[in-house]
């Protein structure tokens, strides 16, 4: 009986000894599994660090940089914008002062075409006044007494605004636009009706002192 007793013991301490080993291999093995999960891990998530910061930088500096370049343009452009207006701005001053140092009168909505003007004012450009008055009294067109009434003005402009010298005073500049046009109906044969166009014009004379 005490040596059945012993075998026992003997075969129950066996057991727990082989359940205490391949208890401590299954927990080595699970350590050393772990371990390699966690280092593979930290190796993948260091890898793709590196790699989103080595993409990342070169993005950012060049988004930087056209950063930087847009906004010299539009630095630029405001610089321009800015001396264009002042040329701009000085160029309508200097026309304003032009202007009004240069005697001139001007006929709007004279209700005559350009068209015939233009063969009266053709006469007297670059002539004196009083030779120009001449030659406005004795021509026979029906534009003639409208511009030496507008020839008549530029002189008492020249001579009571600029203080000139009536005697050296020349037709500078002398033109004709056209002006608006009034549209008119005339009754016609079989029920029709023909446009008749009344014209308009804008007569300018400028004045210039011979020196």
């Amino acid at each position: 009986m005490e040596a059945n007793e012993a075998k026992k013991t003997k075969t129950t301490s066996k057991a727990t000894t082989s359940k205490s080993t391949t208890a401590k291999k299954t927990t080595t093995t699970k350590k050393t599994a772990d371990a390699k999960t966690t280092k593979t891990a930290t190796k993948t998530a260091t890898k793709t660090a590196a790699k989103t910061t080595t993409k990342k930088a070169p993005v950012a500096k060049e988004e930087v940089a056209k950063k930087e370049v847009k906004v010299e343009k539009a630095e630029k452009k405001v610089v321009e914008l800015t001396t264009n207006k002042a040329k701009r701005k000085a160029k309508k001053e200097a026309l304003k002062e032009a202007k009004r140092l240069t005697p001139s009168a001007t006929l709007k909505n004279a209700r005559i075409s350009a068209r015939k003007v233009k063969i009266v004012i053709d006469i007297i450009r670059g002539k004196d006044v009083n030779e120009a008055l001449a030659i406005l009294k004795f021509t026979p067109k029906a534009a003639s007494p409208l511009v030496e009434k507008l020839l008549k003005s530029a002189i008492a402009n020249a001579e009571n605004n600029n203080m000139m010298d009536r005697s050296k005073l020349y037709v500078a500049e002398v033109y004709a636009n056209q002006g608006t046009t009034m549209k008119r109906i005339r009754a016609a044969t079989q029920g029709r009706a023909n446009r008749i166009r009344k014209r308009t014009s804008h007569i300018t004379i400028v004045l210039k002192e011979r020196a």
